[in-house]
């Protein structure tokens, strides 16, 4: 009996020792495969958090940029009113230049041009308008084809305005509107030149 028992414990003693080793793969098994996944989970969040970073990284350089590049483009209007609004202001001087008469039977002749009338009241400031002579507004009548007659002085702006008899078509030629007229145009050209590049 006392061998038998022997026996029956030694048996179950063996298969507590395999549960056990079982139990301790098992455990091992469980715990390698949830630091695989552990590991992995790490990877792919340091993998997302290198990703937003990075995005994150590339939003605030554009930001930088587009801030730069509205700071550059507000720095060149500001030059640019400054420039035209000092063009503007020298505008009365142009009157002085030796070839004003000249520049202003070229007002005149293009505002006729444009207008496309046949009876023109011609109308200037009271210094453009001491240098339209008769003679002057005859010989551009018969040159142009056009009945020319002097109307009232410009209240405001330096050059010439015409208008149709009828009053229903007028076209301003004042240096103001010129300028005005001109200004698109002229931007680039004129900030190339402020920055000291070549055209």
């Amino acid at each position: 009996m006392e061998l038998l028992s022997r026996a029956i414990l030694s048996e179950a003693n063996d298969e507590a020792e395999q549960i056990k080793a079982d139990a301790r793969a098992k455990a091992d098994a469980i715990r390698q495969r949830a630091e695989r996944q552990a590991a992995a989970e790490r990877d792919e969040i340091l993998q997302r958090a290198r990703q937003d970073a990075e995005r994150i990284r590339k939003q605030a350089i554009a930001t930088t940029q587009l801030k730069a590049r509205t700071m550059q483009l507000e720095h060149r209007e500001t030059l640019l009113k400054q420039v035209f609004k000092a063009a503007r202001e020298q505008l009365p001087s142009v009157e002085q230049w030796a070839e004003y008469e000249d520049i202003a039977l070229r007002l005149l002749r293009e505002a006729i041009t444009q207008l496309n009338a046949g009876k023109t009241h011609v109308r200037a400031d009271e210094n453009t308008q001491k240098l339209i002579t008769d003679e002057k507004l005859a010989q551009i009548s018969e040159e142009l084809k056009v009945t020319l007659k002097i109307g009232h002085p410009l209240g405001q702006g330096l050059g010439i305005m015409v208008e149709s008899t009828n009053g229903h078509l007028h076209y301003d030629n004042t240096l103001e509107t010129r300028l005005s007229r001109l200004e698109g145009i002229l931007r680039a050209p004129v900030y190339h030149i402020l920055m000291g590049e070549s055209l």
